[in-house]
């Protein structure tokens, strides 16, 4: 998949610099309203077993979400677990991932945070970032932040993110009175665009089904 890479990018790293590097890529991020001719959404996940780490792409269409791309790359984990560090172990898995799909997706959704992160900087908008691309995390807990009021059970509704003062995503219900899930942008795509589309991708399900279906994809056997 022709997604050149914005940045000379550090892989080798301590988590001090792990860390200064988000802090110095976190103003790159961009919330802009995404295009009205988005017909494609891949699904981001990895998967870590002991040392290795397999991610899974899954790319569906719009609206039907049938599923018309898929890839899958394994490898060692190549970064120590580190709480706020998460796109340093997955991204090196995922990028070569990404390569290997036959269709370039318009827009990226990884099973993590992206603003709603302490520097700001979460693995969606690292992975956005990088690849200059669309992108937003749908977390299934909270990093950061507090949610602003109460959440009603219905689907659809949603409350502010808060950290610090400032709304880095959304608490937002995706079924009827189960827990919900937690929207941030990730690059190039604003808040609001986030909670739409993850609510077109989760006609039945409480996570949406491209992380949904990348999820089981990065649980299968058979990577490379």
């Amino acid at each position: 998949m022709p997604l050149p890479l914005r940045h000379d990018h550090p892989w080798d790293v301590s988590p001090d610099e792990a860390t200064a590097l988000q802090t110095r890529l976190a103003p790159e991020v961009e919330a802009a309203p995404l295009p009205d001719d988005v017909e494609t959404v891949a699904g981001v996940d990895v998967s870590i077993r002991d040392d290795t780490a397999q991610a899974a792409v899954a790319v569906l269409r719009l609206p039907d979400l049938e599923v018309v791309d898929r890839a899958v790359h394994r490898c060692d984990v190549p970064f120590p677990y580190v709480p706020g560090l998460l796109s340093f172990r997955e991204t090196p898995a995922v990028l070569p991932a990404l390569e290997r799909l036959s269709t370039t997706p318009d827009v990226l959704m990884t099973d993590s945070h992206g603003r709603a992160h302490p520097r700001r900087f979460g693995f969606a908008c690292h992975l956005g970032v990088l690849l200059d691309r669309p992108t937003l995390g749908v977390a299934k807990s909270i990093l950061v932040g507090t949610p602003e009021g109460e959440l009603p059970p219905e689907k659809g509704e949603h409350v502010p993110l808060i950290d610090d003062g400032e709304t880095v995503g959304r608490v937002l219900r995706t079924r009827t009175e189960v827990n919900p899930v937690y929207v941030s942008v990730g690059h190039r795509l604003t808040l609001d665009d986030a909670v739409a589309l993850t609510l077109d991708c989760s006609p039945r399900y409480k996570i949406p089904e491209p992380t949904r279906q990348a999820h089981r994809l990065s649980r299968e056997s058979g990577g490379e």
